[in-house]
């Protein structure tokens, strides 16, 4: 087969790339809107913004809206008794003697007991809610929406059949909530404004007076009556103090100020402005909020969503996707989830779903905020579900799969904020609990980055695979930027500290002299020992060998390329050499999960750590590791046939792997399980309840299906494209080694490949059998066609 390549001179690239459209393969853009024909009733049925900090869950409710506020700041306070636990090296050593032994229980309940502060319950919690209590009567013609090409939601409907519309975003360049309602009526609307939040344990948490005229303030401070900590209630009576203030500009009618409300009565049109702060980002926060509403002084709406969609376009509109339009965008998006729960393919459905995660994305992490956590950014509980924290063996990673590949590389930056201040919290008990030098990661945690593990059992909480699994996200995106002062001045610092634990934490396997992770666990998984117990501790599971591997296999990467070498350097060669396998094969051909062949009481499991060296790392491919890549099938074969991919997120998961395996089938099956099992009608997926990992997940996995460049010695175009997909293009989707890729197909076939690199480069290009050597030129597109 020939092959032909275009390069494109940069004088011409822009005309040229926007000439080559994806209309050359399908008729039309598909519709970026959800929309619903009534309101919502509950919460998953909202529609959420956000600027990275501040989102909203917007009900659309026409006589009593309700509009759920959410600050990604809200937690109860640190507390200084929140320390390490008492276990110490003595008790490591203790717990590893009783693993020798074939001890399993008995290391399972010592490691609880002397390393775990077991039940936790401190939460990140809702800010509150804004509601509308409208005068409205015969509402008719109800139309909800959320343009996520915009980031902004609309409602219309008519009163007494005149038109009424409520608009909303979110705005990160000035940081403000704006609504602005309207109405053809010339009587105008009338409604009351009120700002609450839900007490805690039957305590207020806030308290909402008017302070001027056209404003409405509600402060607060978080607590969590219901704390928990070792396992023992522990009430949290303070925490992060906020204030939000709603202003309100009127047209028309007047503005009634109540004790604690505002009321517009016959005004024609209203426009509302939130701004909320609090302590944890300002120490004077309420004088933030002063300044926030003076940068809205001399601005219109229609200026200020101006300025909204620039910049969140400038994120957003960096990517397009596109499949044949399968002509359904005309029914509401709630009605066409449930076609495909009845058995329907809706494509335009499923490319909608992967920009909703990039939409989400965008909406809960942007530079200067904090991470997404298991929510997101949106939560309306006190007490949310797993506290709506960081939950760091897999949920948290899975929630930044997509950044680097989807073209959002720069919203990494809360999550390695995070990660450095976890890094230096964890050198305490790394050192304190377990004599280690370096730095300690536990599976879960919060806003204030305590280190110690957390859980009243061992096989849901006791993991130490945390801290490597976070490395891998650096080491990415450096692969992704080819950024040297990055890997110099943020990748090598953290992954030293993290190689360091795992160079002390390492002991020789008395049985065969290799080098082993002890105790340790598969996480929130058990197996039965030679006892016939259901035990979580082991000597060297999967998970960690084949995470320790990746740590040690990185760190000399980043040695050689910053050409450091010494003492500690060549320790980590030798230990690299030495550690027992991450990747073992039992009787049957499967993966082994633990360190021997173990039967188990959950085949099923909805965890697939065993197979972190296949994906989200890179170790296994199918060609240079097949019989490897057969076993992860096997594996995955046997996980399915015992009922896994049970949550959403898990088969996100799936999605990802079926891609790698190089099966897009059996991964569009997963999209069609995933949306008929795990969706709610708002697209959030669904644990249950709701936990945001799964859309992040999902929209990673598309990703892996059209583009792969994990491998080490080419990019894959197209690698598993599900037959459902017959007609499509993608544009701007990004590969390691700071290249750029746009990709056409029809009936299946590559039609053309855009490719842009940001240097000078060789690369191979991977597309079914062929591998085709391409020269790429720093800012000179190159297309290339089979």
């Amino acid at each position: 087969m020939r092959t032909f390549i275009l390069r494109i001179k940069p004088v011409l690239a822009l005309l040229v790339l926007v000439l080559c459209s994806c209309k050359e393969s399908i008729p039309e853009t598909p519709s970026q809107i959800l929309w619903y024909t009534e309101p919502a009733t509950q919460w998953n049925e909202a529609l959420p913004l956000g600027n990275g900090s501040l989102g909203v869950m917007v009900f659309g409710h026409p006589t009593q809206e309700r509009i759920q506020l959410n600050d990604d700041s809200l937690w109860p306070a640190d507390k200084d008794d929140w320390d390490d636990p008492e276990g110490n090296p003595d008790d490591l050593k203790t717990i590893r003697t009783l693993l020798f032994e074939g001890k399993n229980d008995q290391a399972d309940s010592l490691f609880v007991a002397k390393f775990s502060r077991k039940r936790v319950v401190r939460s990140h919690q809702t800010l509150g809610d804004l509601f509308i209590d409208f005068e409205h009567d015969s509402i008719t013609d109800y139309r909800r929406t959320l343009d996520i090409s915009k980031a902004i939601a609309k409602l219309s409907y008519k009163s007494d059949n005149q038109i009424v519309t409520e608009k909303l975003f979110v705005s990160h360049p000035k940081r403000v909530i704006a609504i602005e309602l309207s109405t053809d009526n010339s009587n105008g609307l009338s409604a009351k404004l009120r700002l609450s939040r839900p007490q805690d344990k039957g305590v207020p948490t806030a308290e909402t007076v008017v302070r001027h005229p056209d404003l409405l303030v509600m402060k607060g401070e978080v607590t969590q009556r219901e704390g928990f900590f070792n396992s023992e209630p522990y009430p949290l009576l303070d925490g992060v103090q906020f204030e939000t203030c709603l202003k309100v500009q009127h047209e028309g009618g007047t503005l009634i100020s109540g004790g604690d409300y505002l009321e517009l009565k016959d005004v024609r049109k209203a426009t509302l402005y939130i701004v909320s702060n609090s302590s944890y980002y300002f120490d004077d926060y309420e004088d933030q909020n002063q300044k926030d509403l003076q940068a809205l002084a001399s601005q219109t709406f229609d200026a200020l969503e101006k300025e909204h969609i620039e910049d969140y376009q400038g994120l957003y509109s960096r990517l397009t996707f596109q499949l044949e339009d399968n002509q359904l965008d005309s029914i509401p998006t709630d009605q066409r989830l449930e076609r495909v729960k009845a058995g329907h393919v809706d494509t335009n459905l499923e490319s909608l779903l992967f920009q909703y995660g990039r939409y989400l994305l965008i909406s809960s992490s942007r530079v200067g905020t904090n991470p997404a956590n298991l929510q997101g950014l949106w939560n309306e509980h006190i007490n949310a579900p797993w506290n709506a924290d960081y939950h760091l063996n897999i949920n948290l990673q899975m929630n930044y799969w997509l950044a680097d590949v989807t073209h959002l590389g720069e919203l990494n930056a809360p999550l390695f904020d995070y990660i450095d201040r976890l890094v230096a919290s964890g050198k305490s008990t790394a050192r304190t609990n377990f004599g280690c030098n370096g730095t300690f990661i536990p599976h879960a945690t919060d806003l204030w980055v305590p280190t110690w593990l957390r859980a009243p059992t061992a096989y849901w909480g006791c993991s130490v695979g945390a801290g490597g699994w976070l490395m891998q996200h650096y080491w990415q995106h450096y692969e992704f930027t080819r950024d040297a002062a990055f890997l110099k001045e943020r990748v090598f610092p953290a992954l030293h500290e993290v190689a360091r634990f795992y160079s002390d934490w390492l002991i020789e396997d008395p049985r065969d002299g290799s080098l082993i992770s002890a105790p340790s666990t598969s996480p929130e998984n058990r197996y039965y020992n030679t006892e016939g117990e259901s035990v979580a501790t082991c000597l060297g599971s999967a998970m960690d060998q084949q995470i320790i591997y990746e740590v040690f296999d990185n760190y000399l990467k980043a040695c050689h390329i910053l050409n450091i070498d010494n003492a500690f350097v060549k320790t980590i060669a030798s230990q690299k050499s030495q550690l027992r396998p991450g990747f073992v094969l039992g009787s049957d051909g499967r993966i082994l999960e633990w360190d021997r062949e173990y039967d188990e009481p959950e085949p099923g499991h909805r965890h697939m750590s065993h197979l972190y060296g296949f994906h989200p790392g890179n170790y296994v491919t199918q060609n240079e590791t097949p019989e490897l890549f057969e076993a992860v099938r096997k594996t995955l074969d046997y996980r399915l046939a015992n009922g896994g991919a049970g949550t959403g997120w898990s088969r996100a998961w799936l999605i990802n792997c079926s891609a790698r395996l190089l099966d897009g089938d059996m991964a569009h099956k997963h999209i069609q399980l995933l949306l008929q099992k795990s969706m709610s009608t708002n697209l959030f997926d669904l644990h249950p309840p709701f936990q945001i990992d799964g859309n992040f997940g999902y929209t990673a996995g598309v990703a892996e299906l059209l583009l792969q460049s994990h491998e080490i010695n080419g990019i894959r175009v197209l690698p598993a494209l599900p037959t459902a997909w017959k007609n499509g293009c993608i544009k701007g989707l990004k590969a390691r080694g700071g290249l750029s890729f746009d990709l056409h197909w029809k009936d299946h076939e590559l039609e053309k490949a855009v490719i842009s690199s940001d240097f000078d480069q060789s690369i191979h290009l991977i597309h079914k059998d062929q591998r085709i050597p391409i020269a790429v030129t720093k800012d000179e597109p190159l297309t290339y066609r089979p």
